[in-house]
């Protein structure tokens, strides 16, 4: 299968679901990842345009670690709207590209608006990367609407999964992935005092908890007409 997972901000795919994705990809699937914003106002030191390069970066290295293709379409923080036309342009773009069978993004209840409207952008684009006459010369000329999956808000605040995956066996990879994203990792330790390595863990636990494993995401199929299959399509 192929397998498109499109998050917010450089760490937020990290966080949320890429124990999901690296299992997907031990099991020989292909995976892209895609930034819809570049994150650079997440720091109160680093200025944004060279935190920019450094969040891109970071998010590169995350990608390697679990053997995904990444992508960003490089908006500012906080300028984040599914009716930025531009936007939709280019992440149609991706999804023509990577051809996804399911796509994996944001909750469309989560806990700041840049979050909320990736999901409705991604809900926007799939659907118009799936009609040839749009942004005609495209190649390939569409590609099929996708089911979608929303992913776990940060701590799980507000979000009761329907569906989990048992990451007890990626774990591991999972952190090292998110350890990538040192810019933030630092600064939530030094200004917040959090250490999210160990956060994200924990989340990870209680989730399996819920399930019956060590370590789970949680997730929430999208119920739209056209975005149902009768097979899971989790791992």
């Amino acid at each position: 299968m192929r397998i498109l997972a499109v998050g917010c901000h450089p760490d937020d795919l990290e966080i949320n679901c890429y124990g999901t994705l690296a299992k997907y990809r031990k099991l020989g699937h292909d995976v892209a990842v895609c930034n819809i914003a570049n994150g650079n106002l997440g720091h109160v030191v680093i200025k944004p345009d060279e935190l920019r390069e450094i969040r891109l970066k970071e998010a590169q290295e995350a990608a390697k670690v679990i053997g995904a293709t990444h992508y960003t379409i490089d908006i500012g923080d906080l300028y984040v709207t599914a009716e930025n036309d531009d936007l939709i342009r280019k992440l149609a773009a991706v999804i023509r590209e990577v051809q996804p069978e399911v796509v994996i993004t944001h909750y469309e209840s989560d806990y700041m608006n840049d979050h909320i409207q990736t999901f409705y952008a991604t809900f926007r684009a799939t659907f118009a990367a799936s009609c040839p006459h749009y942004e005609m010369g495209a190649e390939p000329a569409s590609a099929p609407i996708t089911p979608i999956y929303h992913m776990d808000t940060l701590t799980g605040v507000g979000f009761l999964p329907t569906e989990y995956v048992d990451i007890t066996d990626v774990i591991d990879l999972k952190l090292e992935a998110l350890a990538c994203h040192k810019s933030q990792v630092e600064w939530m330790k030094e200004h917040d005092g959090i250490d999210f390595l160990d956060m994200v863990r924990t989340c990870s636990k209680v989730r399996g908890y819920q399930c019956g494993v060590e370590y789970a995401e949680g997730f929430r199929l999208c119920r739209h007409y056209l975005r149902m299959v009768p097979k899971r399509l989790l791992p």
